[in-house]
């Protein structure tokens, strides 16, 4: 079952004309505008959704390369994998 619809107002078109500006605003704030031409709707002013970062292969490429690659595949030792698993950046349900 579906919750309820998000509560809109309607606005004539010629009053929006007139009142652009702060219906921009409005509608940037989070607020979901239907105009309407003859108390018809007619169009929907709303929010813009934000766009999910995209990634940027290669954008750590200027630090050179990596001194001792093999590192990277060495276990990490007992003290530093112990802090690992106490910290808050892994989540408990992430864990086996």
């Amino acid at each position: 079952m579906e919750g309820p619809a998000p509560a809109h107002r309607l606005v004539n078109v010629h009053q929006a004309k007139t009142q652009l500006s702060r219906l921009i605003d409005e509608a940037h704030a989070g607020e979901t505008i239907v105009l309407a031409k003859a108390g018809k709707p007619w169009a929907r002013l709303m929010p813009l959704e934000v766009p999910a970062p995209q990634r940027l292969p290669g954008r750590l490429r200027r630090l050179g390369p990596l001194t001792q690659p093999d590192a990277i595949l060495e276990p990490m030792p007992p003290d530093q994998l112990a802090d690992w698993e106490a910290s808050s950046l892994i989540s408990a349900s992430a864990l086996p």
